[in-house]
């Protein structure tokens, strides 16, 4: 072999090598796809409180840093109308978004089309909008929808939180105004397909009962990915009967599924006065599941391997994962869910964490 032909040779390996080096396979490409997500709506309100974070090993650390290296690669943000304070704004929604996708997040936004919280128990039209023909309120979810795509640009964008019985009250109630209700939620749909090429929608569904019936009401429209609440509190127990429903949706809709809301407590009292959501052992799934730092961790672990089971399982969202006790430890309002955060009472990082990891 000649001098020159050596080198030739060398040359073609160390390329090899970087192509083979620098070019993902298959299985870690679609690993990246897999949204593992935590809601932290609440934190710009927190960090105005100054709070230390601790990660896994006890030493101090910039709390969105602690998230991205434990494997958080997509954050969920609730969005309000016009809000009593500044607090789930617009404004500050689109200022925390600019923060988080410099740090390389993927921005997952839940509108509420309501000034204040929107779920089951309630889906209350914002005050600006209350006088409002059914026209021009259709006008204004489109352009507000519009606005949100152009200006935040997210990820994932759900219309419409936990919409079980519709949005928009009483314009939008899917049993009474069903017409409506679909009209409403397809302007919504319209605006972001019209701005956006990328983004995609989520329509979100709390529980797994009704779930079916649901899915099948809204078939016709133009969304990208189902997503789910499961909270063992108020979505039931079996496990096994929230892979089945997974399952049975995806089989029968051919969509992306996840899990949109999810948490589990680490303990079951409190680290201040404010009245805790969970708190007893009846809200547990026991004995698999105690209310402790592992059984928090292997809750995780469960939702994430029945979701990655499920044919189209997109990922899933931690839901208050920042609610540490921040309002100091006797006050009366602080966090109701300091005990189900993914810290613990001394803001030290819990060991589910390491559940947000693609493996």
């Amino acid at each position: 072999m000649t001098k020159f032909t050596s080198i030739l040779f060398l040359l073609i390996i160390f390329v090899s090598c970087e192509n083979e080096n620098s070019s993902p396979s298959t299985s870690d490409s679609k690993e990246l796809d897999f949204i593992s997500a935590v809601d932290i709506s609440s934190f710009p309100e927190i960090s105005n409180t100054q709070p230390a974070f601790y990660d896994l090993k006890g030493n101090q650390s910039d709390f969105l840093t602690l998230l991205k290296s434990q494997g958080v690669n997509t954050i969920r943000l609730r969005l309000w109308v016009n809000p009593k304070n500044e607090h789930s704004s617009f404004l500050e929604v689109k200022q925390f978004s600019q923060t988080l996708k410099s740090k390389g997040f993927q921005i997952w936004l839940t509108v509420h089309y309501s000034d204040i919280w929107a779920d089951p128990s309630q889906q209350i039209i914002p005050k600006d909008w209350l006088n409002h023909s059914f026209s021009e309120l259709k006008e204004e979810v489109y352009h507000y929808t519009e606005k949100i795509i152009q200006e935040i640009e997210p990820d994932f964008v759900q219309i419409g939180n936990e919409i079980n019985n519709g949005f928009l009250h009483p314009f939008g109630d899917i049993f009474n105004n069903h017409q409506q209700f679909l009209e409403l939620l397809d302007t919504g749909i319209l605006a972001v397909r019209k701005t956006s090429s990328t983004t995609k929608i989520i329509l979100h569904y709390a529980g797994i009962k009704g779930s079916d019936w649901f899915f099948n009401e809204i078939k016709d429209l133009d969304y990208d990915i189902i997503g789910l609440s499961y909270y063992p509190i108020w979505h039931g127990k079996d496990l096994n009967a929230l892979k089945d429903d997974l399952q049975l949706l995806s089989n029968l809709y051919n969509k992306d599924i996840l899990i949109a809301e999810t948490a589990y407590p680490f303990r079951l009292d409190w680290n201040d006065w404010t009245n805790n959501i969970v708190g007893l052992e009846e809200h547990l799934i026991l004995p698999e599941y105690p209310a402790t730092q592992d059984g928090q961790k292997n809750f995780i672990r469960k939702i994430k391997e029945i979701v990655k089971e499920t044919k189209n399982g997109l990922g899933f969202c931690y839901w208050g994962a920042e609610l540490i006790a921040w309002n100091g430890n006797k006050s009366q309002e602080g966090s109701s869910w300091e005990n189900q955060a993914l810290f613990d009472f001394s803001n030290q990082a819990l060991p589910v964490l390491e559940e947000f990891h693609l493996n």
